[in-house]
């Protein structure tokens, strides 16, 4: 964006002069004075959320071992495993999260998620982008993608002139389709038309996993400790790759080393920023160097940090310690964080279970979920911290119906009808949403799109719904393709 500099004295709209100087180069950002206005206003009521949790499921959880059980239904689609009452009279959940029912007075549940593409879509749940096809599945750059929501969010910010204490757009535990047998990255988040300064800061673990699990894709054979099952006590996450990651101390001159080089930029400055990636460049020079003087990212990293009994509560897994890390981003100031249960070892493995379906369920999958997501709920609202935080839990579609008679049983995709959970951050407690019918395999009553829980996040966060962004052939796009607010959901 162009800076020009001037003035701190406001107009009597709120803007300095400074402001409105710069708005008139504020559409290399994809924000004209319209836009800027309808952010100013929306600030004005206020945000219902001052930060957002991501938990991402990869690969689609069912709908009946989760969230929307039918224990009435023929056993070939009720499957082996049993239903509970919850903290809401009359709601039952699976069997296999009595934590998540105990604390489901703290959640809106929404039981009538619908959409037409029953694929891996992880860039279709988390983007604005209006459909998605099979070969944009698989090409994170394909031009027709729209930004990452943590993307978005993060553009936003800086559009307000709102930096935060820390990085905003935090992911973890590690980038996204990176620690998977395969030849190439499945989409997802990825900031497309935004540029790569809009990118996720993705962290790394540090730490394995403690039980084996043998997985099969097709000739392929995986036979190795996963994560995701269990982990080292002492695990921990930094946001560097490499051995000089910044979990370590940084020695004093090499830290200065480096302030120099950044002064010997500096000193470059006008023909560095004639050059088509300058914005990029400088905002991830300015990150790294925020990230060196700073040791709060790390310290919020650094799980080691946290008493025994806090990260037991969220379980001894990836992705019940990436909740917890989560939870210690926000809380030193990040505003959004984003935690994916990714495919670990081999392609077609996390929620995506077309066979082992059931031991798959029991011994990991419900297990980590019930912990980790209650873990997370519990400690937040402990802390103060629930109802200016929302967390959204959600993945790309649901699973088939019918059991599939494979090995260990088998649900298949399925985007007709599935369900996801809400909480905190300006969301009802204690709400149910929708319903399927009597099989969980379409709506009943209440269908909500994806697009309607993208919409209502950037509204809880403070965002007009109606800003528009610039695409990459200058058009304006909306932040979200035919998406509403959940008013029913909102407390």
């Amino acid at each position: 964006m162009l800076r020009v500099l001037g003035s701190h004295r406001q107009a009597c709209s709120g803007f300095s002069r400074r402001d409105l100087l710069q708005i008139g180069g504020s559409s290399l950002m994809g924000l004209g004075l319209a836009d800027l206005l309808q952010l100013q206003a929306a600030a004005k009521t206020g945000p219902k959320a001052k930060a957002c949790i991501l938990l991402y499921l990869y690969g689609a959880p069912s709908q009946l071992e989760t969230f929307d059980p039918k224990p009435d239904a023929p056993v070939e689609i009720r499957g082996e495993l049993g239903h509970m009452p919850t903290a809401i009279p009359g709601v039952r959940f699976c069997d296999r999260l009595p934590r998540l029912a105990r604390v489901a007075d703290k959640m809106t549940v929404l039981r009538s998620v619908t959409h037409q593409h029953p694929l891996h879509g992880v860039a279709f749940a988390t983007t604005g982008v209006p459909a998605i096809d099979a070969p944009m599945e698989l090409a994170p750059r394909d031009a027709r993608h729209w930004p990452y929501i943590g993307s978005v969010v993060d553009y936003l910010f800086r559009a307000k002139g709102s930096k935060g204490a820390i990085p905003d757009n935090l992911a973890l535990p590690f980038p996204f389709s990176s620690q998977r047998v395969g030849e190439v990255q499945r989409a997802g988040p990825y900031p497309a038309f935004l540029g790569g300064e809009y990118s996720p800061t993705w962290t790394r673990f540090i730490g394995h996993g403690t039980r084996n699990a043998r997985k099969t894709l097709q000739e392929k054979v995986w036979d190795a400790p996963e994560p995701y099952r269990g982990v080292n006590a002492d695990c921990r996450f930094s946001l560097t790759q490499g051995d000089d990651s910044l979990e370590e101390a940084v020695v004093l001159d090499r830290l200065n080393g480096r302030l120099s080089l950044a002064r010997q930029l500096e000193l470059a400055q006008p023909r560095f920023e004639s050059l088509a990636a300058a914005p990029a460049m400088s905002r991830q020079r300015s990150t790294a160097l925020d990230l060196l003087r700073s040791n709060r990212v790390r310290d919020a990293l650094d799980l080691r940090l946290e008493p025994v009994k806090a990260r037991e509560r969220y379980g001894e897994t990836l992705f019940g310690q990436s909740a917890l890390a989560a939870r210690r981003l926000v809380e030193a100031g990040s505003r959004f964080v984003s935690v994916f249960w990714d495919e670990y070892g081999l392609a077609g493995t996390a929620w995506d279970t077309h066979w082992d379906h059931f031991p798959r369920m029991k011994d990991e999958l419900l297990p980590g979920l019930d912990q980790g997501l209650a873990g997370l709920l519990e400690d937040l609202d402990e802390r103060g911290m629930l109802d200016e935080t929302l967390v959204v839990c959600l993945s790309e579609h649901g699973r088939t119906p019918q059991i599939q008679k494979v090995a260990g049983g088998g649900r298949d995709h399925w985007s007709q009808v599935y369900s996801v959970a809400l909480a905190g951050g300006g969301i009802a407690r204690g709400r149910v949403i929708g319903k399927s019918d009597r099989i969980g395999g379409t709506v009943a009553d209440r269908a909500v799109s994806p697009k309607d829980i993208l919409t209502t996040i950037y509204h809880l966060l403070g965002f007009d719904p109606e800003t528009t962004l610039t695409d990459r052939t200058n058009r304006p796009s909306p932040l979200v393709a035919g998406g509403s607010v959940l008013h029913d959901a909102l407390a």
